[in-house]
């Protein structure tokens, strides 16, 4: 039983400036994600940030979300946030995989994501994993997006260009003022 497990949880990253998260949650399952949020909510504040919510109808929409947010706005992180709970139908193995291989992707292209996106057999299993006083998966994939978030900063922003230091950067190693090698 996974409860009976002891896991190592890394201690909350410190930040020198201000971190804005945005939670994106599907509320399907109402009284689940408040307390994903809850537990993401006070994760964020424990490190000092700030954070918005915006919801979406399911979550095949989260991945979405977050694409247009980091399009359109200027967050640092991102927390997804829903609960998937299997049906009679495959639907269940549809919204499973095609929301965690998109917020996948996403994370690949250098977005700073925490998945909590619950996928679970019931109901029961669920309020285990969204109660903040259990497994507190809110607060465990707001910490993912934090730690993320403090690896970017640490690593510095993004470069210009693709795998090459553009020239407006290049550094001169050797010439005169006019850029002639000198010998």
């Amino acid at each position: 039983m996974a409860t009976a497990e002891q896991h190592y949880i890394l201690p909350r990253p410190s930040f020198d400036k201000p971190v804005k998260i945005l939670i994106v949650v599907s509320p399907y399952y109402k009284d689940i994600a408040d307390n994903m949020i809850a537990g993401a909510v006070a994760e964020i504040e424990a490190c000092g940030g700030s954070h918005e919510v915006v919801e979406v109808p399911g979550a095949l929409e989260i991945p979405t979300a977050i694409g247009i947010a980091e399009r359109m706005s200027n967050f640092d992180g991102y927390v997804a946030l829903g609960c998937v709970i299997r049906g009679e139908t495959t639907h269940y193995e549809t919204v499973c995989n095609d929301s965690s291989r998109a917020i996948q992707l996403l994370g690949l292209q250098g977005l700073c994501i925490g998945n909590g996106i619950l996928t679970v057999e019931n109901r029961p299993q669920a309020e285990v994993r969204a109660d903040p006083k259990d497994q507190n998966k809110g607060g465990g994939a707001a910490a993912a997006a934090l730690h993320l978030v403090a690896l970017s900063r640490k690593w510095g922003g993004p470069r210009k260009g693709v795998g090459f230091i553009p020239a407006s950067d290049e550094i001169q190693i050797a010439g005169d003022s006019k850029g002639v090698p000198t010998a």
